[in-house]
């Protein structure tokens, strides 16, 4: 039984279920669109991972390189490793793609990287994360870019407004998923990081979260060619949304942002895969 357990923190701590998420909206791209690329969903897999192990350890490597604890390190090899195989699904992509791809990368880079003049710090701190009210528009603006934008690109897929409607409902969608993230962080964020919770309090952040879903589930009723079986499907992913945003508070169990909230992408698909 811990050694079920050790596994299981080792999949959410390595980024592995997060990674998965992001995958599963990729593939809900596609899907709207009629396609299937592997090559860009593998890159996308494992360059998710090591983004946000990048993101997430950055600092603990970089203070304490020399007393890792074991988990850590073996964090940083399976990263190494994922980062490996991201550079050889890299070279499968096509060159145009690359270039959201660094754009995309830039972000994450300076996301985590101090970089910042010290007169817009936060707890002495550099780097886009600790800038005030900012840090879940940047998440929201990745994973549509990620998710949307990126599989389509790559498949040369123009500029239409299926394209437009998807990459605003999935930015709408992103944002409410964070919600209970910030809740949840509440007892530990700096107040200068301004979160939405802070400014506004968790029972005005659920009621924002709540009009936020019902947009995402309107703009499905304005795509050219949405179904009955899409409809009801959104609907349903909409509600298991508003529900664990409901329930979202800042002493919620240890596993309920990261692995239910963040698994709702991963039932969404299956929904699509099985329906």
């Amino acid at each position: 039984m811990k050694g079920l357990r050790q596994f299981f923190d080792f999949y959410i701590n390595s980024s592995i279920h997060v990674a998965l998420a992001v995958v599963s909206l990729s593939w809900l791209t596609l899907l709207e669109f009629h396609l299937f690329d592997k090559d860009i969903l593998c890159f996308i897999f494992f360059s998710s991972i090591t983004g946000y192990n990048f993101v997430k350890y950055f600092g603990l490597a970089k203070f304490h390189h020399r007393s890792l604890a074991n988990w850590l390190r073996l964090i940083q090899i399976f990263s190494l490793f994922c980062f490996i195989l991201m550079c050889f699904y890299a070279l499968k992509i096509q060159s145009k793609a690359l270039f959201y791809i660094i754009g995309l990368g830039l972000i994450t880079f300076l996301y985590a990287i101090p970089f910042l003049p010290k007169r817009f710090l936060i707890d002495d701190k550099q780097n886009l994360r600790d800038v005030g009210g900012i840090k879940i528009y940047i998440i929201a603006l990745v994973w549509s870019g990620v998710t949307v934008i990126l599989p389509l690109v790559n498949n040369n897929i123009g500029v239409s407004d299926t394209l437009i409607i998807t990459a605003i409902q999935r930015f709408v969608f992103v944002i409410v998923l964070t919600l209970p993230f910030e809740v949840r962080d509440l007892k530990f964020d700096s107040i200068k990081l301004s979160t939405i919770p802070q400014k506004i309090g968790e029972r005005r952040t659920k009621i924002m979260g709540s009009i936020l879903l019902l947009l995402f589930f309107a703009l499905e009723f304005i795509k050219e060619d949405t179904s009955y079986k899409t409809l009801i499907i959104v609907f349903f992913i909409s509600i298991i949304t508003f529900y664990s945003l409901l329930r979202a508070n800042r002493n919620q169990g240890k596993y309920y942002s990261g692995f239910w909230v963040e698994g709702i992408p991963i039932f969404w698909l299956l929904l699509v895969l099985f329906s």
